[in-house]
């Protein structure tokens, strides 16, 4: 009860949403689940077992997970998606819902995680059709999913002269269909911001900054311990040499059986 009071006192509170301004929270119901089992009853099985947040904004409900680890950063995430659909009535590409709420958010830190990441430091990451199928995978692949959501938001912001989404999702409330709203506010087609994108990401979580990030010392590590593994490998037929020629004399039997002290 009081973290459902503590959630609902944050809930009430105008904010301020990146692209769409400060806005009322308006009526919503707000439902605290105590735990998965229970979040599972509540959204019969429309989340995953890791989920601990969910929002159905044709109904304007949220739920959140009691033993969540930040049950006000689930709030906030989903707060966003409710403003996001209530002003933006068409239909949006799965990884820019999470995107957005990820970054409305200010979910920062998913983007620690990207910085020593193989398949991002690789440049193996998919296409935006793989990222939405990923969202929805396990808890290890969805946490980098939306990192990568994410990143398409800011990527959008970013492309745009302004440095933001308000021109993108001024389109989209006005009704024009995500694609059209891209090419107006980019210049790019979905496929053209999709390899935009997946050249931005090499750029900023390349070699260099897994390097910088951490993955220096790893690396260093590996170097060491190879090297180590080396020299003994070097110093065996050195070693063995030098077992050779000594003779272990026999135990003497005056010392081989101790004495009994009484």
């Amino acid at each position: 009860m009081t973290l459902g009071i503590a959630l609902g006192e944050l809930a009430d509170r105008a904010a301020i949403w990146p692209g769409l301004g400060r806005r009322e929270p308006g009526p919503l119901r707000l439902v605290v689940a105590a735990d998965q089992a229970a979040l599972g009853r509540v959204s019969r099985g429309q989340i995953p077992s890791w989920g601990v947040g969910l929002a159905f904004p044709s109904s304007r409900t949220i739920v959140v997970r009691a033993d969540a680890p930040d049950p006000y950063g689930a709030l906030r995430h989903e707060l966003a998606h409710l403003a996001l659909h209530e002003a933006v009535r068409v239909r949006v590409p799965l990884w820019f819902d999470e995107g957005y709420a990820v970054v409305a958010a200010g979910e920062w830190g998913r983007w620690d995680a990207l910085e020593l990441n193989g398949v991002v430091i690789r440049g193996a990451v998919g296409d935006l059709r793989t990222l939405d199928a990923a969202l929805r995978q396990s808890e290890a692949e969805a946490a980098t999913a939306y990192a990568l959501a994410g990143s398409t938001v800011m990527h959008l912001a970013r492309l745009h002269p302004a440095g933001t989404l308000d021109a993108l999702l001024q389109r989209l409330a006005a009704g024009e269909s995500f694609d059209s709203a891209l090419v107006a506010t980019t210049g790019l087609t979905p496929a053209g911001f999709e390899r935009s994108w997946q050249r931005d990401l090499r750029r900023r979580f390349g070699w260099f900054v897994w390097l910088t990030a951490g993955g220096g010392w790893l690396l260093v590590a590996i170097l060491v311990l190879a090297a180590a593994r080396w020299r003994r490998r070097r110093d065996l037929p050195r070693r063995l040499a030098l077992d050779e020629g000594w003779v272990v004399p026999e135990e003497d039997s005056e010392f081989s059986t101790p004495e009994r002290f009484e």
